[in-house]
């Protein structure tokens, strides 16, 4: 009994308290993903960091790189080392001439009278000079330690233009760089532009639904007909689908941006950041005498045009000069006295080194000639450079103009801001006073929709506005490849949206 009594007093709470605590572990574990909380700055920095797009450039840079220091391995000569083992299918008496000569002689003085002996004594030498058959007689090894070197003046500006690829990768690295940075910050700033208009339109369906409320409280107390409720109600229902859509269409842009930086899939975001430009007074002289000296197009264009001067200048040299050739080896053959390696390897006797030193000087006389494939290829190369320097008159002019555009784009975003912040306040108070009168029964429904209207336009027209003028900086800053100072003259352009008809 005191077992028990122990159990109801320790384990039964214990128990009733796990359970009761069940619902709340329950909730803990289904509480949404953490967001990640991104401003403009740490959107480039990440994207700098994980970017796909960026790490591509960054081993094609490192493979430049890597280029660039070793392109003075063309001078490096070619070494090698061989050694051969043969073995002869038929065996060939490297003394059978000997043999044959001893034993011819022999018979010749064996047939003059007198000379038997001398004659004899010939023929058996011949026996003698005859070698046997073997195994051993029938190997032969050779060895070779080879050097060569071969010179082009040609070479020298290959060398050089190994090392302008390297400089044009360099650019390009920046250029991607730079240009991703771009297209980061335009869409962030895009995304708080769509982020302001879904807000806009949620206040408008909240005021709708505000206008629903207050009509269906007037039709039961009987101050309204039954026709102003329904107005109110399809105005309500209209507008939800539509905002509707703009959310689902704000949170695909913020997926795509967060895979774009290099986020994992999946991943939730949230913009911190606010459309407020800032003024900076232009100097559109200036602006158009320094993009030639810093803009990454041209100077990209530059150095294609630079290396495409040096492969001709290597073609012609090619053509046009010598080529030296040295070359050395060591070669050791096995031989012996008997003619025969006879598996005595460690006699010198036995090995002799049929090695050389050789000079050759080439003048190939083929690639001198008009319509050759050298000459041809340096004429293509010509040609390319013509139009590339055609290219690059063109991108200097195309540059110019888009510097103009994006200052024309400044003056007008900052008028039109100027006059969309006066445009807010008079649609502000023409809105409040409408809402007035409409609930005073001097105005229509579509009277407050239309005047709601006007002012949701004229806010989306100043966050644009807004947008259009940090995005016409953002370009300049890319053409001209430099910061653009700016002055302390900020323009707030969100802004306020909680703007109810209960106020």
């Amino acid at each position: 009994m005191k077992t028990l009594t122990v159990i109801k007093k320790i384990v039964y709470p214990a128990l009733v308290s796990s359970i009761l605590m069940m619902p709340l572990m329950a909730q803990e574990e289904a509480k949404e993903p953490d967001v990640m909380v991104l401003t403009v700055e740490k959107a480039v920095q990440y994207a700098k960091e994980y970017s796909n797009t960026l790490k591509s450039s960054d081993l094609e840079l490192a493979l430049a790189r890597w280029e660039k220091y070793t392109a003075w391995n063309v001078f490096l000569p070619d070494l090698s080392v061989s050694g051969t083992l043969s073995r002869a299918n038929k065996f060939s008496d490297p003394m059978a001439s000997a043999s044959g000569t001893y034993k011819g002689l022999g018979q010749i003085f064996g047939n003059i009278p007198g000379m038997g002996a001398v004659g004899a004594g010939l023929t058996q030498a011949g026996k003698k000079v005859e070698l046997d058959e073997t195994e051993s007689r029938h190997w032969t090894a050779v060895g070779n330690i080879g050097i060569s070197w071969k010179f082009n003046a040609a070479m020298i500006q290959n060398m050089r233009n190994t090392i302008a690829a390297y400089e044009a990768g360099e650019i390009s690295w920046e250029q991607t760089q730079k240009n991703t940075e771009l297209t980061i910050r335009k869409l962030f700033y895009g995304i708080l532009l769509a982020q302001e208009n879904v807000q806009i339109q949620k206040q408008s369906l909240e005021n709708a639904r505000q206008r629903m409320t207050q009509a269906e409280t007037n039709y039961k107390n009987g101050y309204t007909p039954e026709l102003s409720l329904l107005q109110t109600q399809v105005s309500y229902e209209n507008q939800k689908p539509a905002v509707e859509k703009l959310e689902q269409q704000l949170n695909q842009q913020l997926g795509s941006f967060a895979i774009l930086i290099g986020l994992p899939e999946g991943t939730q975001i949230k913009l911190d950041g606010k459309i407020e430009p800032v003024f900076t007074e232009i100097d559109r002289a200036k602006l158009l005498d320094m993009y030639e000296d810093s803009n990454l197009e041209i100077a990209s264009l530059k150095q294609q045009i630079k290396s495409l001067k040096l492969k001709k200048s290597a073609l012609d040299l090619s053509s046009y000069t010598p080529s030296l050739s040295l070359g050395w080896s060591y070669s050791p053959t096995s031989i012996s006295s008997d003619g025969a390696l006879d598996m005595k390897w460690d006699n010198e006797d036995n090995w002799r080194d049929t090695g050389n030193f050789n000079a050759t000087l080439v003048w190939n006389i083929t690639n001198m000639l008009p319509g050759s494939a050298n000459r041809n290829n340096a004429r293509t190369l010509s040609t390319n450079i013509e139009k590339l320097e055609l290219k690059l008159d063109s991108l200097r002019k195309d540059t110019a103009l888009q510097i103009n555009t994006a200052v024309d784009t400044l003056e007008q975003a900052r008028a039109s801001i100027e006059s969309s912040e006066r445009n807010i306040r008079l649609a502000q108070r023409s809105y409040d006073m409408t809402v007035t009168a409409y609930r005073n029964g001097t105005r229509e429904l579509l009277d407050v929709r239309d005047a709601e209207t006007q002012l949701n336009q004229a806010k989306l027209s100043l966050a644009t506005e807004g947008y259009n003028y940090i995005s016409a900086i953002l370009d300049l800053e890319y053409k001209l490849n430099s910061k653009i100072s700016v002055s302390t003259t900020n323009v707030k352009t969100v802004v306020s949206t909680n703007t109810t008809e209960n106020e």
